[in-house]
């Protein structure tokens, strides 16, 4: 595997150094499984078609776009502490 330089802010990869530091590896591991574990819009979207067509098929349950939204929403605001989901 060929290595490419990425170049950001002092800042960014002082904080980049902190996070790995903290979690026992390196930059360069931390970007890599970033790379590999954050989806696209388009594979989320995919994602999610895929998993409304299991909960139709298995579950019978169909998911509207706009309940889709809700449960998205509600799912970011429990990712980023909590605030403003609804219980």
């Amino acid at each position: 595997m060929s290595d490419a330089m990425i170049r950001v802010p002092s800042e960014v990869r002082d904080r980049l150094a902190v996070i790995a530091e903290s979690r026992g590896t390196s930059i360069r591991s931390l970007v890599q499984e970033f790379a590999e574990t954050t989806l696209t819009d388009e594979e989320r979207r995919e994602r999610a078609e895929r998993t409304r067509a299991y909960l139709a098929e298995h579950f019978g349950v169909e998911v509207s776009d706009e309940e889709s939204e809700a449960m998205g929403r509600k799912l970011r605001d429990a990712l980023a502490g909590g605030h403003g989901a609804a219980a």
